[in-house]
């Protein structure tokens, strides 16, 4: 069975989504601000590792989870569903602007845009 990972096209795909992904995300006026005092270095590598995991690519993922991740974020910076619906929009844009077919894109948002996974960002 071909995991989404693989389906991608591995750890390069992974990699370059995400360097494209926060390009838009630092130039979209929705949610640019809430990077203003993060180091992208390690932003990267974290979302990198996430999504590997979140995708199949990996079986195990040392990063701290979503809700205590975005937990600061909801109660002082005001992180809302708009904003978790821009940053969705934002790498689903991404990754058709790379060529991932439909279909893909679907499967894409079926992980990183599911009802449960949103209520964990914004702590709900």
């Amino acid at each position: 069975m071909t995991t989404l990972f693989e389906k991608l096209g591995g750890a390069e795909a992974v990699d370059l989504a995400v360097d494209k992904f926060y390009e838009r995300v630092l130039s979209d006026e929705r949610v640019k601000h809430f990077f203003v005092n993060t180091d992208m270095e390690k932003q990267r590598a974290h979302q990198k590792a996430f999504l590997t995991y979140a995708f199949g690519g990996s079986g195990q993922y040392n990063g701290r989870y979503m809700r205590e991740a975005h937990k600061e974020m909801v109660a002082n910076q005001g992180l809302a569903g708009e904003h978790f619906d821009a940053i969705s929009e934002d790498l689903l844009a991404t990754l058709k602007e790379m060529g991932v077919s439909e279909e893909l894109r679907a499967e894409v948002a079926a992980v990183a845009a599911a009802p449960q996974h949103k209520k964990d960002v914004l702590n709900q």
